[in-house]
């Protein structure tokens, strides 16, 4: 471990319950690993860096950091939210102070919906006792059972303390592929009016994001309070990616798995992916979700 993620990982300790209070320094690699690793988002890594900075500078945060990353399969979304755990926590997704929910594992019959909102609000109450500064991941937040969240409502706005637990140093990320649908079409209109799909703005995704997601009544977040009384600090849009983003993938997984960086097998794989619209070809249908998998058969 290097010096400067040590020098991070101590200021997160002694920001614990019984050690001084100061700010968290933001881990300079996260930013690095933003720019290098994660394909195609430039929304995402200005939202996320944007977020993170306010936060973790304060030596007393107004309320927990709470981010919805919604886009389609494959374009990033728990990809970046292990990118980010990983720095923020040693042992990343294994630490113990970091907390993931899938509704289909945790949460997977509605009959017992009631017994799912205590147990996890008892989980998420006894964990924060345990260390304030934990992170919470929900995973397919379209698939969550509408009024199962507002459980941890109390846990995510201003006050001080709920429960007897001063809660507001916990990061809450919900992970969603609902609005990707919507994210998609607003690309595509952009395309086929000649204009790159850089030229989405924060404001014209959150927008899209909000009709299919807030409003949905299959969604998690149907009639939420959460939503309702603005406890989301940042909307995160992930974008559909290109054949060029596709490539760029590719290349990072042979680099990754020590592999010869070979340009015919880049073409392969990025050919062997389907993409839309069915005549056009130019969005991926799957991100980068299938990039791994697919190598072998090509190398």
């Amino acid at each position: 471990m290097n010096f400067l993620k040590i020098r991070f990982l101590n200021a997160w300790v002694l920001s614990m319950p019984g050690f001084s209070q100061r700010h968290v320094e933001l881990p300079s690699g996260l930013e690095c690993d933003l720019a290098l690793s994660l394909v195609g988002q430039p929304l995402v890594r200005q939202q996320l860096m944007k977020g993170l900075q306010q936060f973790l500078h304060s030596p007393s945060p107004a309320k927990p950091l709470v981010l919805s990353f919604h886009g389609s399969t494959g374009t990033g979304k728990t990809y970046v939210s292990s990118m980010l755990v990983r720095h923020l926590f040693q042992g990343g997704l294994g630490s113990p102070y970091v907390h993931h929910f899938s509704p289909v594992v945790h949460f997977p019959h509605a009959e017992h919906i009631e017994q799912y909102k205590e147990n996890l609000k008892r989980w998420i109450q006894g964990n924060l006792t345990s260390c304030g500064r934990s992170a919470f991941l929900f995973d397919e937040m379209d698939k969550m059972h509408p009024g199962l969240i507002d459980v941890i409502m109390p846990f995510l706005g201003p006050s001080w303390v709920v429960y007897g637990t001063n809660y507001r140093k916990a990061i809450f990320i919900f992970i969603s592929n609902a609005g990707g649908e919507q994210i998609n079409e607003m690309t595509l209109d952009l395309w086929r009016a000649h204009r790159d799909r850089e030229e989405i703005s924060l404001q014209d995704a959150e927008s899209a994001i909000s009709k299919a997601v807030f409003e949905n009544p299959q969604s998690g977040f149907w009639k939420s309070g959460i939503i309702n009384e603005h406890l989301i600090d940042f909307i995160v849009p992930f974008l559909p990616l290109k054949r060029h983003h596709v490539k760029q993938c590719v290349v990072n997984e042979l680099v990754q798995q020590g592999l010869e960086v070979r340009q015919d097998v880049v073409q392969e794989v990025a050919d062997s992916i389907p993409y839309f619209p069915e005549e056009e070809k130019i969005f991926s249908s799957t991100g980068c979700k299938t990039v791994a998998s697919r190598i072998s058969f090509f190398f």
